[in-house]
């Protein structure tokens, strides 16, 4: 005589097919939701105020994306606490694809910098495209003398004090590299920190700092003038519109390769489908010939990689500024 299954078994068989039926519906909602994606406005958060080379960027992708996906795509400024506001709101914005973080450097900076964020950038937040590299020169006025870093530092050596260099804020690249600068020499000049890097080059210029480490985009113009002079430029290469200016490591004073860059984050939730959609199509818009001009002219260096390429860079430049911030003994605010 045959023995019926136990309901306990029959349950266990329910269970299990319950289990897998959803698992296989929930893929097929994923792939749809990738499929049907974008199906309404897509908003750009930039954790900075409007007219600087993040926004600019982001303007840029916004209206190309819009142009290609046929949606709506705005650009909304979240500025205030260095970039910690438009960070966060983003890091706890649904994870669907509509909300997209333009982020800086800052953003894997600040641990290091920071006692307590309310985000963690590795966890709340997934890589989409690092946009562009954002190189950072070392300046001098036109007005001063020294036309290399060793003159710098030997002037500064011969009066402590005496020479001052300005940052485009506190805790930031530019007040990173001073700093680690000063570390490294031996040298003794006084942090003038501004308010973002507009009124710095205004003050470099006026020749009321004697030396600045200035992002390319706000430095190039009076570079090109002849109004500010280039020492040495950060990173690890040499960059294409200043063929002849050498690399700090190039100078032999290393520790300078860490570099600015601006790059693409969404929420962490997100489905890996929808990023790698957004990714792709970010990344062909910045290698396209429209998007690489834009970029170019606010003298950015474009990149345009993957979300796996993006996180590995992350995850080295986030080693690379602890080991600065460390050496160089800045804290945030």
């Amino acid at each position: 005589m045959k023995t019926s299954p136990s309901i306990s078994a029959m349950r266990g068989v329910t269970l299990a097919a319950i289990v897998a039926l959803g698992a296989a519906l929930s893929s097929q909602a994923f792939a749809q939701t990738a499929q049907s994606y974008p199906d309404r406005r897509i908003t750009f958060v930039v954790p900075y105020a409007p007219g600087g080379a993040t926004d600019v960027t982001a303007r840029l992708l916004a209206q190309k994306l819009q142009e290609s996906w046929k949606q709506t795509v705005t650009v909304e400024n979240k500025p205030g606490a260095g970039g910690v506001i438009g960070n966060d709101f983003a890091a706890k914005a649904p994870g669907d694809g509509y909300t997209v973080l333009v982020a800086i450097t800052q953003i894997i900076q600040a641990p290091s910098l920071m006692s307590k964020l309310p985000y963690d950038a590795f966890k709340d937040l997934a890589p989409v495209t690092q946009v562009a590299i954002s190189p950072i020169v070392l300046v001098v006025p036109e007005a001063q003398p020294m036309k290399s870093v060793k003159e710098l530092i030997d002037l500064a050596k011969a009066s402590p004090g005496k020479y001052p260099y300005g940052t485009f804020g506190n805790a930031t690249t530019s007040h990173l590299y001073g700093e680690l600068l000063k570390k490294n020499t031996g040298i003794d000049m006084t942090h003038v920190p501004y308010r973002g890097a507009a009124p710095l080059l205004n003050d470099l210029l006026g020749n009321q700092v004697t030396a600045a480490f200035l992002d390319f985009t706000t430095a190039g113009p009076q570079l090109e003038a002849g109004k500010i002079r280039p020492l040495a430029v950060g990173g690890e290469k040499r960059k294409p519109k200043l063929p002849n200016v050498q690399t700090m490591a190039e100078l032999g004073y290393p520790g300078f390769e860490a570099e600015g860059w601006v790059g693409v984050f969404v929420p962490a939730a997100t489905p890996k489908d929808i990023v790698n959609k957004l990714s792709a199509e970010l990344g062909r818009i910045i290698k396209s010939p429209e998007g690489t001009a834009g970029l170019q002219a606010v003298n950015l260096v474009p990149v345009g990689d993957s979300p796996e390429s993006f996180e590995k860079s992350l995850r080295r430049d986030f080693d690379r500024w602890a080991t600065v911030a460390k050496t160089a003994g800045v804290k945030g605010e």
